[in-house]
């Protein structure tokens, strides 16, 4: 019976600690108690980021799009999807924009040791370094869930940790440019950082179309509030 007691006080500790670190990022918390890990930087830019790419479908029509605009971005690949795709995830750095990493594999980090973790990160930045010739400097693990172990990885590795302040929720089934637009509206303001998503090979399939679609409506958005679209290094976090 002690034995089975101490387990799950172990186990309840560090559910305690994972809970723990993945409410530091959710709407109510982090604005107090980490209002940097949200993106919040220059009070006349805004910082856009996609996330899940390079995809070969979508990610063209998204640089397209962004060119059109003059607009600078911060794409947070995945691993795999760079070791796929290393001609395109140059592309990206070759059109102006900055790369962050979103890990190597797309998994929940609630359910991965520390070990499993310092291996994804690392194996992220060799694919990103083999493919550019570059390091990322931006770290956002996938579901913005961060762990006592992200922190040490980070750390370790020499990255800056960072979420979103307001987002389109463009990986949903539902998803439309109107949706998008809406979503993104709701939270924002001069400073934020933005995040949608590039690729849907964690979202449902054909989603990317209504970030397309609302890409256009954002740049009139920001605009119209004479503000600018920044890197996350620019933008002054």
């Amino acid at each position: 019976m002690k034995t089975t007691t101490a387990a799950a006080a172990v186990v309840g500790a560090k559910l305690t600690i994972h809970i723990g670190s993945f409410l530091t990022h959710t709407w109510i918390l982090a604005p107090i108690s980490a209002p940097w890990l949200l993106g919040f930087g220059h009070p006349q830019s805004v910082a856009l980021t996609f996330d899940d790419g390079p995809d070969p479908i979508s990610t063209p029509l998204i640089l397209d799009i962004l060119d059109l605009n003059q607009v600078k971005a911060t794409f947070f690949v995945l691993g795999e999807m760079v070791d796929r795709q290393p001609e395109l995830t140059r592309e990206i750095i070759e059109r102006g924009h900055e790369l962050g990493t979103h890990g190597y594999w797309h998994k929940n980090h609630l359910w991965r040791s520390a070990r499993s973790i310092r291996y994804d990160l690392a194996r992220a930045i060799e694919s990103i370094e083999t493919a550019t010739g570059t390091r990322p400097t931006w770290y956002r693990p996938p579901y913005g869930i961060i762990t006592r172990a992200d922190l040490v990885a980070a750390h370790a590795e020499g990255l800056r940790l960072i979420l979103w302040g307001t987002w389109g929720r463009d990986w949903r089934r539902q998803a439309s440019s109107v949706s998008v637009m809406a979503d993104i509206r709701s939270r924002f303001r001069p400073g934020v950082t933005i995040l949608l998503h590039d690729s849907d090979c964690t979202s449902y399939p054909g989603s990317f179309q209504a970030t397309l679609a609302a890409l256009p409506q954002l740049v009139d958005l920001v605009n119209s509030q004479q503000l600018r679209f920044a890197t996350l290094s620019n933008h002054g976090v």
